[in-house]
């Protein structure tokens, strides 16, 4: 398996600083968010030239790293029209520059009508809502084909895709075949199932199988009622099994460190290299 980070978790910016420390960590690669992890680069279209995006994908791959996903998250069902259209512009844009930056990946979450955060609102669970998001990302994925490039999306439990089910439907409703999964087995968590986080992975990985591109790895502890997020390593998720179960599905899966950062990401990236050795160990031992 190849452990990763999303770029702007690591504190530095630049494409150079970027790589170097990927070195210090010893990780494969980067979900890479321009915007979040360039100076001058802000959330909006025509922020990069062609040869702006070699370069960042010459200086972050300089050292053998890669470039699992570029992010371009939106919400596609916001109730600001503004920031929708936006945010589409936004991801084309890096759906064209794809190639450049060396990634064949653009990926979003599905949203939710409540804008800014997004977070539950009723419409989500409706049919327009799925209706709006199967029209956006179809949309986005013709557009991808054009440029020899794919997209990626992401459920959460109060987003639009709510469920890995509800994220299939969205899926087969689509049609096209340049779409990838991303599976954040926390985005689907919250205090009324976190009982069942393994079997929501073992659901997941059987009905998205294949077409998922990479795992998000967090963690998370349990105040006032509440999920709250923290350093992979330090919360209550049994990263035992969800690592095994990742292996048992695909031995080469990306896994990538979201959320985890400052003195929690070197103590993060040691902790599960621990356990993906002993995984990769005990499976020679049995061969």
């Amino acid at each position: 398996m190849k452990l990763m980070v999303r770029a702007h978790d690591l504190g530095v910016k630049g494409a150079e600083n970027i790589n170097n420390r990927l070195c210090e960590l010893g990780l494969d690669g980067v979900q890479f968010v321009a915007y979040k992890s360039i100076e001058g680069v802000a959330c909006a279209p025509s922020q990069l030239t062609r040869e702006q995006a070699a370069e960042i994908s010459q200086k972050i791959k300089s050292s053998g790293k890669d470039i699992a996903l570029i992010g371009a998250y939106f919400n596609p069902v916001h109730p600001n029209i503004a920031k929708i259209d936006n945010g589409i512009a936004v991801f084309r844009d890096y759906l064209s520059l794809a190639k450049s930056i060396g990634c064949d990946y653009v990926g979003s979450e599905t949203g939710s009508y409540n804008g800014d955060p997004w977070i539950y609102h009723p419409m989500n669970h409706s049919d327009e809502a799925l209706d709006r998001v199967v029209e956006t990302f179809s949309s986005l994925a013709d557009f991808a084909k054009e440029n020899g490039v794919n997209i990626a999306i992401e459920g959460a439990f109060g987003h639009v895709c709510h469920t890995p089910e509800r994220l299939k439907l969205a899926f087969d409703r689509m049609g096209r075949d340049n779409i990838k999964f991303i599976f954040d087995l926390y985005n689907y968590l919250d205090i009324s199932n976190v009982d069942t986080a393994n079997e929501i992975l073992a659901r997941g990985i059987s009905l998205l199988g294949d077409r998922i591109l990479l795992f998000h790895i967090k963690d998370f502890v349990i105040e006032d009622n509440k999920l709250k997020q923290c350093g992979v390593g330090k919360g209550i998720l049994d990263f035992d099994k969800i690592l095994n179960a990742i292996f048992h599905h695909n031995p080469h899966a990306i896994l990538v460190l979201e959320g985890t950062v400052g003195d929690d990401l070197p103590f993060a990236v040691s902790y599960l290299k621990d356990k993906i050795n002993k995984i990769e160990t005990d499976l020679r031992v049995v061969k």
